[in-house]
């Protein structure tokens, strides 16, 4: 029963890795076919060395140089056509092996991006940086040697072994008299590094997330002085790593090396028979030496089926490994646009936990209505449910229950793409890629002109802070990033979203990052970008919301109040604490600068 499931994970992971193949199924079969090609005319020259030998000795009174001259030159025409066949069997093996890369990686990503955030955020950063960059480039050196070099080094030692057989059938088991027990010790190895495969893959996915955190988390260690602890934490998870490595390695020594050591039977086998044969009469010489280079040609085979039985067992494992990513839950989406005629959105008795548990219940009957081109704005506590809400209609968790519409249709009803054509969303995390500022800003709309983009700029009151960078527009973002401030960030993904022009705007805390000084610049910057637009604002800056067409208090997942700014203060206690706290906070901030400033005269 047990061996009847193995040979089914078998069958599953083989025809996974051969659906991984897209349009380079035939470049691995023409692959194949010149490998074994190079295979066999690397086996010729032995024959043709054989004949010339036997003609000399058949000869030795009159040696026949002309034909001895043209076993020779057969032998190299031989050899020529294996280098040239091998050189091409691996020319198109490493094409084929980088596109199956680029398919695996763009499956992930487009995976990735269809999952529910809370499916991708359960795995560690690690983790996914192991599987997207190392488990998928470990995948390139089987494709592109152990598939077609594979095929031609198993049929190698068939055909030896047949050759082998026409000269005696004596030699022929001679040649494989150690091979049994070099099979065992083969066996012995894989047993014993099988069983901890799982466990190095944890330990290098450990090792992994520690590092990224780390480097992270550099500026935050600095400035709390925890760099000790944080160091240990960091060179102890490369020390387990490296132990682990070390102990797997040394349990597989022994037996590795005796597979190697054990694998030539030339010397134990083949040489004393074949000797033995041709003093016997039973052989002759040249006989004896096309013997003895067969069978040496059968030890570099053997080796290299060996090493390809352990890029098996690890590329297994890799491609298991990637399929659980690819494997993950999607979010389902019909495959035909939904007709929608305007951009009212409500969300009817929404639930939502993100295990699908009640007990880890975040959002309790959440009733919402938010007309088109209004301004809605969702306050709280930490912890209400506030970002949760947002990301729903964004579609990055589906709800536990209940439904979210826009225009009428349930936004389970419409294409990922279509829902992401609708809506804009700016976060307080405001990443910049690895790209100039002009290509971040450009990324809202791709097909944008250079003027475009820079107007988008103008709007969000970039362009100032951007004219004074090194480069401008074209300056990289990696060397920006460490010019610009939170709230500088935080307009350029406005720009961003400028540019997209969607008639949804999501405002997740776009004002965390904000000092007063720069406070009115971003508020003018959100003016531009949600003019006309249906705009859903998270906010700690009450300030910021007071004009709001509609101001929803959240606590503990469910919605305490609602209505304008006035209407709150006068009915809400919650809401009115909320902004006494706030307006408080900003008298003592103004204070404080005001105080400095009169510091800074007197002096």
């Amino acid at each position: 029963m047990e061996n009847s499931k193995a040979a089914k994970k078998k069958d599953s992971w083989l025809k996974v890795l051969l659906s991984y193949t897209d349009g380079s199924g035939r470049r691995l079969g023409t692959s194949i076919v010149l490998s074994i090609i190079s295979i066999v005319s690397g086996l010729m020259p032995y024959y043709c060395i054989y004949r010339g030998i036997d003609l000399y000795i058949r000869n030795m009174d009159q040696v026949p140089v002309q034909d001895i001259v043209k076993w020779c030159l057969l032998a190299l025409l031989f050899y020529v056509i294996k280098v040239i066949s091998f050189s091409a069997s691996t020319w198109i093996s490493h094409i084929a092996a980088y596109h199956i890369l680029e398919g695996l990686r763009l499956r992930l990503t487009d995976r990735f991006l269809k999952a529910p955030l809370g499916e991708v955020e359960g795995h560690s950063i690690g983790e996914i940086k192991s599987i997207m960059v190392e488990k998928i480039e470990n995948m390139e050196p089987p494709i592109a040697h152990m598939i077609p070099e594979g095929s031609g080094h198993i049929l190698l030692p068939v055909i030896s072994f047949l050759a082998l057989l026409t000269i005696d059938w004596r030699i022929a088991l001679a040649s494989l008299v150690t091979v049994p027990v070099s099979l065992v010790f083969m066996a012995l190895t894989m047993v014993i590094s099988g069983k901890s495969f799982t466990q190095y893959d944890e330990s290098n996915a450990q090792m992994n997330s520690t590092i990224v955190e780390y480097i992270e988390g550099i500026e935050v260690i600095k400035a709390f002085g925890r760099a000790g602890t944080s160091y240990e934490k960091y060179a102890k998870a490369i020390l387990d790593y490296k132990k682990f490595v070390v102990k797997w390695l040394s349990s597989t020594w022994i037996t590795m090396k005796m597979t190697f050591a054990l694998f030539p039977s030339t010397l134990l086998g083949t040489l004393p028979v074949g000797l033995y044969l041709t003093m016997n009469g039973h052989m002759t010489i040249s006989e004896l030496v096309l013997a003895v280079m067969l069978s040496m040609s059968m030890v570099t085979s053997f080796a290299k089926i060996e090493v390809f039985s352990e890029n098996i067992r690890e590329m297994q494992y890799n491609i298991e490994s990637i399929q659980d990513f690819l494997t993950m839950q999607e979010l389902p989406e019909p495959s035909e646009r939904a007709k929608i005629t305007n951009h009212d959105i409500q969300m009817k008795n929404v639930h939502f936990s993100y295990t699908g548990e009640d007990k880890d219940e975040i959002l309790h009957g959440i009733d919402l209505k938010m007309p088109e081109g209004s301004f809605t704005a969702l306050v709280g506590p930490s912890g209400g449910g506030k970002s949760t809400v947002a990301k729903l209609l964004s579609r990055f968790w589906d709800v536990t229950d209940g439904s979210i519409t826009i225009g009428g249709v349930n936004i389970k009803e419409m294409p990922l793409e279509q829902l992401s054509e609708m809506v804009s969303f700016v976060t307080q995390d405001n990443f910049l890629f690895r790209c100039s500022i002009m290509e971040n800003i450009r990324l809202g709309n791709p097909a944008a002109s250079d003027e475009e983009v820079k107007e988008a700029a103008r709007k969000a009151c970039c362009e100032e802070f951007i004219e004074k960078l090194p480069q401008g527009y074209d300056t990289p973002a990696g060397e920006a990033g460490k010019r610009l401030s939170g709230g500088e960030k935080q307009r350029i993904a406005i720009a961003r979203i400028m540019l997209k022009n969607a008639p949804i705007v999501i405002l997740d805390e776009a004002t965390a990052f904000t000092d007063p000084e720069n406070e009115n610049k971003l508020q003018k910057s959100i003016e531009e970008l949600t003019k006309g637009k249906t705009l859903l604002v998270i906010a700690h800056r009450l300030s910021t919301i007071t004009s709001a067409d509609r101001i929803v208090v959240l606590k503990n997942g469910n919605i305490e109040a609602e209505g304008t700014q006035e209407e709150l203060l006068a009915s809400c206690p919650l809401y009115e604490r909320m902004w006494q706290a706030h307006v408080g906070a900003k008298h003592w901030a103004v204070g404080v600068q005001k105080e400095g400033v009169d510091s800074c005269l007197a002096q």
